[in-house]
């Protein structure tokens, strides 16, 4: 398979770069070597970004690719100037020119997405829906549950914990998330601290066979990581949403930005609509 390396250059922090990048090489079968420079704010640093993309191409006799998503035209201008050997494909430049000239006014040029926006109100629930994520990660504590926005329950190791916390550093949204035990399974309900909170549970399920991987990496050995433990366990918990009536999928293929998106659209709607 063809090995490419990929640079994501930006005079921020570069994830907007490697955010779009991704999502376009992801089309292709190709292995990528990822590389992400931020903070390419100067013409000195710009230059050293240029050395180094161009060193990369000499060496490995190929094209380097460059997402960039830089914004002072004086720093950009190094970087288009200097790398004559890449493939350069510019955010701004392809997108911003052409909306500027559909709205009828000029972008603001400003460098860094996040530049002030730790004044808004959007930043400050999304810090607060963190810090309650957190404080209610793998059911740590059921106070305060009527705060939460979501509340998601599965088996131990079904992707509840990166999914609550997905949940709440890109929509703002409270997620709180329960493991469902043996005991719950033995008393053949959900447990009691969720009892009147219905309508927030989502819950995750697992094939038995990747869960059994998981767990093996985490407890290798352990009764809690075999496979026939694991199938129970699988089994047991959605029979239980079942008969709860609980909204459910599985996270075997999808990947956390899937999961995410199809619990929003059950729960929350209006969360998928941002204001920044």
């Amino acid at each position: 398979m063809t090995t490419r390396t990929v640079f994501f250059i930006s005079d921020s922090t570069g994830i907007t770069s490697e955010t779009f990048g991704n999502a376009i090489i992801a089309q292709f079968d190709f292995t990528a070597r990822r590389v992400r420079i931020p903070f390419i704010d100067t013409a000195e640093k710009a230059l050293q970004a240029v050395q180094k993309i161009n060193r990369t191409g000499e060496k490995e006799g190929k094209r380097p690719i460059v997402f960039s998503t830089m914004v002072d035209p004086a720093v950009m201008a190094i970087i288009q100037e200097g790398c004559q050997g890449a493939l350069l494909l510019d955010m701004f430049s392809t997108f911003v020119a052409p909306l500027e000239q559909e709205i009828g006014m000029k972008s603001h040029h400003r460098i860094g997405r996040f530049g002030g926006i730790i004044q808004s109100e959007a930043y400050n629930k999304r810090i607060e829906a963190i810090n309650f994520s957190l404080s209610h990660d793998d059911g740590q504590s059921d106070l305060d549950l009527q705060e939460a926005d979501v509340i998601l329950v599965g088996v131990s190791r079904s992707g509840k914990t990166p999914t609550s916390l997905y949940l709440a550093m890109q929509h703002g949204v409270k997620a709180a998330n329960y493991p469902l035990i043996p005991e719950d399974f033995e008393r053949r309900q959900l447990p009691r601290a969720l009892m009147e909170h219905k309508r927030k549970l989502f819950g995750l399920t697992i094939n038995p066979e990747r869960l059994a991987e998981i767990r093996s990496e985490r407890r290798p050995g352990s009764r809690y990581a075999t496979l026939e433990n694991c199938r129970t366990e699988v089994a047991e918990a959605e029979a239980m949403m079942r008969r709860s009536g609980i909204r459910w999928l599985s996270t075997t293929t999808k990947s956390i930005e899937e999961i995410a998106t199809t619990i929003l659209q059950e729960l929350r709607p209006e969360k998928l609509s941002l204001s920044y």
